[in-house]
């Protein structure tokens, strides 16, 4: 899959704690008149690191009229469980959800398990070129 830098939400990001994603996607005018169209954009979530310590991962896809959120709106939300946190695992988000403001972003929210702290954990995100339909065992 090829992800272009400047589409990019995160780049192996580690996630310990609740964080926005590294970077903020400004959706130019061509990908708001595609999204209001109709015509389907599609976006990776996907765990490059396993977590250790994390009882499960929530993945928001925001967007807002600026770019520094001041008034968040959250768009779709996806969570993965424990068992489901390890490298190559894909969040079900596959393509952008509808209702761009002009710029987004993704929102990472860990839960840790009872006891425990999150040591690791990263997270590569972004719009993408396509789709890989091949069989993935997670």
């Amino acid at each position: 899959m090829l992800i272009d830098s400047q589409n990019q939400f995160s780049n192996n990001q580690k996630i310990t704690t609740a964080v926005a994603s590294d970077n903020v996607v400004k959706m130019s005018d061509g990908f708001l008149n595609e999204v209001a169209f109709g015509t389907q954009i599609p976006l990776l979530v996907q765990v490059v690191e396993t977590f250790a310590g994390a009882a499960n991962l929530k993945v928001d896809v925001q967007t807002s009229a600026d770019a520094e959120f001041t008034t968040p709106t959250t768009l779709v939300s996806s969570t993965l469980t424990a068992a489901d946190l390890k490298a190559g695992s894909k969040f079900p988000i596959s393509f952008m959800p509808k209702g761009n403001l002009g710029y987004m972003r993704l929102y990472y929210t860990p839960t840790a398990e009872a006891s425990k702290t999150i040591t690791a954990g990263a997270v590569t995100a972004g719009v993408i070129a396509g789709h890989d339909n091949s069989y993935q065992d997670m």
